[in-house]
């Protein structure tokens, strides 16, 4: 595994950690809270996203207009189910208004941010050790002592910097759930 292949790893757990944080609801809305939302529509199960389009309208509120406005009472009900709100309907267009978190849910929030932000933390944490078990594997097989240093060296920076990311990440999903 060279260096590359060692930063787009780590590359990918932070992004997939960034993913999984833009689903869960802080103080704002996101169209990624509902567009990944499976609704049974046309004899299969489809997300939100592929029935209509979604738009935030600050501070708390997410529009979902649909393009076929048969599907508005599903879809609606399917959202109100994910998301534990109420979703209110105009024709072919689904509002839903986002309560403010109790502290109680800011807390539950809060430990589930801290959890996933660990589960990346112990990811990057295993690709850095199989990188290490490369590099040791190539200095039994002759790679100089100096080289395979400099090597651990390069792939603990760039875990270093991931781990910064994350801290940062975590510290702005915080400081969004807690405004």
């Amino acid at each position: 595994m060279d260096q590359k292949q060692v930063e787009q790893k780590l590359k990918a757990a932070v992004d997939a950690l960034k993913t999984e944080l833009q689903t869960i609801r802080s103080g704002r809305p996101s169209p990624r809270m509902v567009e990944d939302i499976k609704v049974d529509m046309y004899g299969q199960q489809m997300p939100v996203k592929a029935l209509g389009s979604i738009s935030v309208i600050p501070p708390r509120e997410i529009d979902v207009m649909l393009w076929d406005k048969s599907g508005v009472a599903t879809v609606a009900k399917a959202i109100e189910e994910a998301l534990k709100v109420t979703a209110n309907t105009d024709g072919g267009l689904i509002r839903i208004n986002l309560p403010s978190l109790t502290d109680e849910r800011k807390k539950e929030f809060e430990k589930l941010i801290r959890k996933m932000t660990e589960e990346t933390r112990i990811r990057v944490r295993g690709v850095r050790d199989d990188a290490n078990k490369e590099i040791k594997a190539a200095e039994a097989g002759g790679l100089s002592e100096d080289a395979a240093f400099k090597k651990k060296e390069e792939v603990q920076k760039a875990v270093d910097a991931t781990n910064k990311d994350l801290e940062s990440l975590l510290d702005q999903k915080l400081k969004e759930i807690f405004e």
